[in-house]
């Protein structure tokens, strides 16, 4: 479950609920979605911002977390949709993961890069992952 998907289908664009309610009331939803998600079986996807929140941390704890990486020079043409509210160009992305970094890291139980390989690969190596710690 993607928890951004629900937020949008259930409540419309981020980028419009940042413009007209605010990022604090973004969260709220957030919130409440990735609550919900984490709630049932399965894989479930956060928003980079999701996990800012100490109550996403708390429940985080007693799940198996992948942290999804990007090089810098990968992300450049996936951030001009302006779908991102909180990121208007690279540098303001550099900045965000920089101020996230410590805490995504801290969280997660494996990390797998995005820059350039097949998603069909990543979800392999993933899965291998999943199934040697018993998680699968």
């Amino acid at each position: 479950m993607d928890t951004d998907a629900v937020v949008v289908a259930e409540h419309g664009p981020i980028s419009e609920i940042f413009a007209t309610h605010g990022e604090a009331h973004f969260r709220v939803l957030e919130r409440a979605a990735v609550a919900e998600a984490l709630r049932r079986p399965g894989i479930v996807s956060l928003g980079g911002g999701a996990v800012l929140d100490p109550a996403t941390q708390s429940d985080l704890a007693g799940a198996r977390v992948v942290l999804l990486t990007v090089r810098p020079e990968a992300i450049a043409k996936r951030i001009t949709n302006g779908k991102r509210p909180l990121i208007t160009d690279l540098e303001s992305w550099k900045r965000l993961v920089a101020s996230r970094s410590e805490l995504y890291r801290s969280l997660a139980d494996y990390t797998a890069d995005t820059s350039s390989r097949p998603i069909d690969t990543i979800v392999e190596e993933i899965a291998q992952w999943a199934q040697k710690e018993g998680h699968a």
